[in-house]
């Protein structure tokens, strides 16, 4: 993550368009975007920049279509696992986060409430690769007392975006 070299206290009209852009298509040249949004090119890159020195862009990367790469590469599973741990503690929990988010098989970790202390998604080539995932992530740690895991069979929807609404006047 970038430093942050300027405090953003308010979002306008614009950052709100440049940021929803970006979400949509990151890709786009700084000409491109200062047409979508409105603006000339000057000062699309100047504000873009101000959003990305601020932290509220955290990085830009490509969205692989399984689907498409399936053929290719195999099927594999994508499951979404539910994490209850024995002892809660701080300590604990920290623990469990460092380890999960330190592999690569694990898509998204999220610390739940009420219910289960933790939701993971994660990706394994298959029902042996995942078995190993978790015997290294789960079985191997004495203080996860409840696993239980759902397989995707098919996604609905994946959209990684941010809904960006204007601030509420009062």
């Amino acid at each position: 993550m970038p430093l942050i070299s300027e405090a953003i206290t308010s979002l306008d009209a614009t950052d709100l368009a440049l940021l929803d852009q970006l979400q949509t298509d990151a890709s786009l040249s700084n000409q491109d975007l200062a047409a979508r949004v409105h603006v000339s090119p000057p000062t699309c890159l100047r504000r873009v920049k101000r959003l990305r020195d601020a932290g509220l862009v955290e990085r830009q990367v490509a969205v692989l279509s399984a689907d498409r790469l399936a053929p290719l590469l195999g099927h594999g599973l994508q499951a979404i696992v539910e994490i209850t741990l024995d002892h809660q503690g701080q300590e604990q929990q920290e623990a469990f986060e460092s380890r999960v988010a330190g592999d690569d098989a694990v898509q998204q970790c999220y610390r739940v409430s009420p219910g289960p202390d933790f939701i993971l998604v994660v990706y394994a080539r298959d029902m042996p690769d995942y078995l190993a995932l978790a015997q290294r992530l789960f079985t191997s740690d004495a203080n996860v007392r409840n696993v239980k895991a759902f397989f995707s069979v098919r996604r609905a929807k994946f959209q990684p975006r941010v809904p960006l609404t204007p601030p509420r006047t009062q």
